[in-house]
């Protein structure tokens, strides 16, 4: 694969797990419990994603997650954190976090949550992207779910696009935004939410399992496990 990863967790022993794990996914891992360590290794560069314990001695991870993305904007930063509240996972996103995780965690899903920043931040914009039963061929910009087409117009593609390489991590609003308008004045009306809905109309909605999941002020994210229930209506973006 090719990448470096560098894990940063005050933790000793849940520092020595995850490098142990990641290390036999065939990343290159490197770890260190010290924020001031850290903050060295990323300068002397090399290092392609960040896994930040925000609960850090001395410096603690959100200021150094701060000024980390001062000198990187584009460096993938999935941030490790105790607390489980809105406050506190806004905390972490507002300081440059790309997604966060709660401890305790499964392995497997630190894993798949590294490989989807990995994919977001360096490729595989036209490989073909699957979450759960759904499929998207980026070369030919095909969308399918159980084997059966799926129409979008070219918003809702963008969106789905930028939510499946994310997968399973939060997307957010400013993110999609970016996305879709390509740096250019969003439209005046919610244009997102509008198409947002409609994604889910053709995404979601003939299926028994809905995969597009509203996270009140943090965006959106997709995946398996998503609540059969969840409409855009119970979104707060």
């Amino acid at each position: 694969m090719g990448f470096r990863i560098l894990v940063v967790e005050d933790s000793a022993d849940i520092l020595s797990n995850v490098v142990e794990y990641l290390s036999a996914k065939g990343w290159t891992v490197e770890g260190t419990t010290s924020s001031a360590d850290a903050w060295e290794r990323f300068a002397a560069a090399g290092v392609d994603l960040l896994v930040l314990d925000i609960g850090l001695p001395g410096m603690d991870g959100l200021t150094l997650c701060r000024r980390i993305r001062l000198s990187d904007a584009k460096i993938p930063i999935l941030m490790l954190t105790a607390r489980d509240t809105i406050d506190d996972r806004v905390d972490g996103l507002a300081a440059g976090a790309d997604d966060y995780l709660v401890k305790p965690f499964s392995l497997r899903e630190l894993a798949a949550r590294i490989e989807a920043l990995l994919r977001r931040a360096y490729g595989a914009e036209n490989a073909v992207v699957r979450v759960a039963d759904l499929a998207m061929d980026g070369r030919l910009m095909r969308v399918t779910r159980a084997g059966r087409p799926i129409e979008l117009n070219p918003t809702c593609m963008k969106i789905l696009k930028a939510l499946m390489l994310a997968s399973p991590g939060i997307v957010s609003r400013e993110r999609l935004e970016s996305v879709v308008w390509s740096g250019g004045s969003v439209p005046a009306s919610d244009s997102l939410r509008a198409n947002m809905y409609l994604l889910r109309q053709a995404v979601d909605k003939p299926f028994a399992m809905s995969l597009i999941k509203t996270h009140p002020r943090l965006g959106w994210s997709i995946g398996a496990g998503g609540d059969p229930s969840q409409s855009d209506a119970s979104s707060s973006q």
